[in-house]
């Protein structure tokens, strides 16, 4: 099981921007992380994928809601994950999570939770006046 944490969710207002981190260890020598993915949950609602990025070629997806707005990027040296957050807006207050896995290849598909089993605890963001 690896360790995943992430950091830097806060409180900003409308149109403001986060930095969201996700540091992940406990790789098994010779094994690494093939995708991490972002999702959120915001208070009443499922669960949703906000974005993927794949170790090996940096292949990234986003969802609709955050295409243009949100940049993912990686550190492989480091083994972590960055969601730039820009323009945001009340509807992205949730709690974000970062996940990681060691087979599964985000694509162009939206993200499925099941496809992760490593997670981190969930950090908060809030956009609001």
């Amino acid at each position: 099981q690896l360790q995943v944490v992430e950091s830097g969710g806060g409180l900003v207002q409308p149109g403001g921007s986060l930095r969201l981190s996700c540091a992940v260890s406990g790789f098994t020598s010779g094994l690494d992380y093939s995708s991490i993915g972002w999702f959120r949950q915001a208070p009443g609602k499922e669960r949703e994928g906000v974005s993927c990025i794949t170790r090996s070629d940096g292949f990234t997806w986003y969802a609709d809601s955050v295409k243009g707005r949100f940049t993912i990027s990686r550190d492989n040296a480091k083994k972590t994950v960055f969601l730039q957050m820009n323009g945001l807006k009340p509807d992205d207050t949730a709690v974000y999570f970062c996940a990681a896995d060691i087979e599964y290849y985000c694509s162009g598909y939206e993200l499925d939770s099941g496809d992760f089993r490593s997670w981190g605890q969930g950090t908060q963001v809030t956009i609001s006046t």
